[in-house]
């Protein structure tokens, strides 16, 4: 007497992704509570079960569920925010909107958008690494996907963890709280190795070994990142990985665009998943992974979409099928990663990468039901050719398309049933995030407004005091001044020799002294002339008055400072200034006390443009008008030691006389 089953699916071409790659034309797959107990063809499983449901998959082709290896799904309510820029610049957009909004309550909602639409993409488990994980999980487990959630620790602040001993508590307690879950495996993620310490990333693999979850990490996903990596600590990203113990766990990197062979030979000797996602290394040109010399290798690939915000969509039969064409064209090769292998990487291969081969992946008999069906009515997909067995591979690589997928089980249960999502309230979830994106907007429309919100929304910045009194004197001949310094008619506090590489940015506006950013690097230069010390920040220098007095300039303006720790270009790209000016100067500076009042003495050559002559330029603090009038009369002391007449005194900045010098 046959058995009795809860489900059969019977009458579509059954591809199992097993090793024997078996594919049934006329076949059926039983289904009992949340394993697969029988796949083969139809005319066997109906002598052998009755269930209690039967879907007729006729004309349609029943795979393993997709493994989307890498993603973070709450990123869903960041699609398409800022798009074109580089990943750096990206970040810098993003990250003050990150610690702006997401919260638990966020991280549910992006994570119901995006199961949503990898459920209709024909995803039943994912790898995700974002923030506030265990809400994920929450909500991730009420929908019903299976996934490899990673917490994800930082050096710096992140939105649910103020420091790296902060995330490592979350990560532990989330861990501890859903670590025997059924759909859901927790893991530790450290982002990458350049937003970590040694001490952090030992701390990630003490954690992971301790109980026995896997690590999800960024490896070498830029040029940069990897020539970083060998500038910084003398090695490549996986030995510097491994030396920290990474490699001991149960590894999964994503992207690994950059590796060299051997660091390929390592992560296959650990028997470390790599998820692969080309959408997103492309739009960010970030480069080409090397898929086929990895595959070679024998190491676990899988695909990945990446977040949302980066890639833009979810879709895994589009990043499975560019993964294909983007290998061959890698290689130069047509025959690397042929569509039946493609397909294995975006099911048993993704599993095999996350370490959940054993549960998912492809249709055999003990592992859990997690199955995909897809229509092959399409006429994008006509005609169909039988010849070999390879031809439905084919098919579903080259010309089928999320739109093609009719059901989706996970662990048992319909998720999509008929193109009809069951766990999801796909219209609500979509209204809630446009009223998110409406609270976004305001937030970038204020940042956007002025230089200065973007400089704060970046970073932290310090105000300077706002009142200044200066002069500056062109000076012929400097030997007069440097003698005067030496004697003893100055009482010098401090001296210091720096070349200053100034780079301003101009923004459009009716004053063209307004909101200017300087970006200046300042290198120290010792008694030998060698450099000592390297220094980077940003000024912002706001529009402000300029009084003239008998003697000097009195200026009332805002300044802010804050450090400079990201690259000329990156400030380029952010601020997107509307004209630029680049001025070289030689400094030396002397900060004394004359008649018990501190002034800097600065003697300034312009070196780029060439600018004749030298600048003798005497400023001090001041807090009120009398004040500056007291040391308006003290400045008109010193050039008379200085033996510098005042009415050769120029009343203009540096960035004017520069203007002026160009043209």
């Amino acid at each position: 007497m046959p058995d009795k089953i809860d489900l059969l699916l019977v009458g579509g071409t059954v591809v199992t992704m097993n090793s024997h790659y078996d594919v049934f034309v006329d076949g059926a797959v039983a289904v009992h509570e949340d394993k697969l107990v029988a796949i083969g063809t139809m005319d066997d499983i109906s002598q052998n079960y009755t269930a209690v449901a039967t879907l007729d998959c006729t004309g349609q082709v029943i795979i393993p569920g997709l493994v989307n290896a890498h993603t973070h799904i709450p990123m869903t309510l960041f699609r398409g925010l800022h798009d074109d820029l580089r990943l750096d610049v990206w970040l810098g957009y993003l990250m003050p909107l990150e610690r702006e909004f997401v919260t638990p309550d966020f991280v549910k909602l992006g994570a119901r958008l995006a199961c949503a639409e990898m459920i209709r993409s024909g995803v039943t488990t994912f790898a995700d690494m974002y923030y506030f994980e265990e809400a994920i999980a929450e909500e991730t487990a009420a929908i019903g996907m299976r996934a490899l959630l990673g917490q994800t620790i930082l050096i710096f602040p992140a939105p649910d963890a103020p420091t790296y001993e902060d995330g490592l508590i979350r990560c532990r307690r989330f861990i501890e709280k859903w670590h025997d879950h059924p759909l859901i495996q927790p893991a530790v993620a450290p982002h990458a190795w350049y937003t970590a310490t040694p001490e952090l990333l030992r701390a990630c693999t003490e954690m992971a070994l301790a109980f026995d979850v896997p690590i999800h990490t960024h490896v070498s996903e830029t040029g940069l990142e990897a020539q970083n990596c060998r500038n910084d600590n003398n090695m490549l990203v996986v030995p510097w990985i491994d030396k920290h113990g990474l490699l001991n766990t149960k590894l999964l990197a994503a992207h690994c665009v950059h590796l060299e062979r051997q660091e390929m030979v390592q992560l296959k000797k650990a028997g470390a998943g790599v998820a692969h996602c080309p959408s997103s290394n492309l739009k960010l040109a970030s480069g080409i992974a090397q898929v086929g010399e990895m595959l070679s290798l024998g190491l676990n690939v899988g695909v990945g979409t990446d977040g949302p915000a980066s890639n833009n969509d979810l879709d895994m039969f589009e990043e499975t099928r560019l993964a294909a064409l983007l290998a061959k064209t890698a290689s130069s090769d047509p025959t690397v990663l042929p569509a039946r292998q493609a397909l294995e990487v975006a099911t048993i291969g993704g599993a095999r990468a996350l370490h959940m081969a054993d549960k998912t992946g492809s249709l055999e008999v003990g592992k859990q039901a997690d199955i995909t069906i897809i229509g092959m009515d399409g006429v994008h997909n006509q005609p169909h050719f039988n010849h070999h067995a390879d031809t439905v591979y084919s098919r579903l690589i080259y010309a089928s398309r999320a739109a093609d997928v009719v059901h989706v089980l996970c662990n048992g249960r319909f998720l999509l049933r008929d193109r009809e999502l069951l766990t999801v309230n796909e219209k609500q979830a979509i209204s809630d995030a446009a009223k998110v994106a409406a609270d976004i907007d305001a937030f970038v429309n204020r940042r956007e407004s002025s230089p200065y919100n973007k400089l704060v929304f970046l970073a932290g910045v310090e105000r300077q005091p706002s009142f200044e009194i200066q002069l500056k004197v062109p000076i012929a001949d400097k030997t007069a001044i440097l003698t005067t310094l030496e004697s003893d008619q100055i009482e010098k506090v401090r001296y210091a020799h720096y070349r200053q590489y100034d780079h301003y940015f101009l923004f459009s506006g009716d004053d063209p002294d307004a909101a200017r950013l300087r970006y200046r690097e300042d290198e120290f230069i010792n008694e030998k002339g060698d450099v000592t010390q390297v220094r980077s920040r940003l000024t912002l220098i706001g529009g402000g008055e300029r009084e003239e007095l008998d003697n000097a300039v009195m200026l009332s303006r805002s300044r802010f400072l804050a450090a400079a720790d990201r690259s000329l270009r990156f400030y380029r790209e952010y601020f997107d200034p509307a004209s630029e000016l680049k001025i070289d100067k030689d400094r030396h500076r002397w900060h004394i006390l004359y008649k018990g009042t501190d002034f800097a003495i600065n003697l300034d050559s312009i070196r780029k443009p060439d600018v004749a002559g030298h600048f003798l330029e005497i400023k001090a603090r001041t807090w009120s008008r009398q004040d500056a009038a007291r040391k308006a009369s003290l400045i008109a002391e010193l050039l008379s030691h200085f033996g510098v007449e005042i009415g050769t005194a120029d009343q203009r900045e540096y960035t004017e006389i520069v203007t002026a010098e160009l043209g």
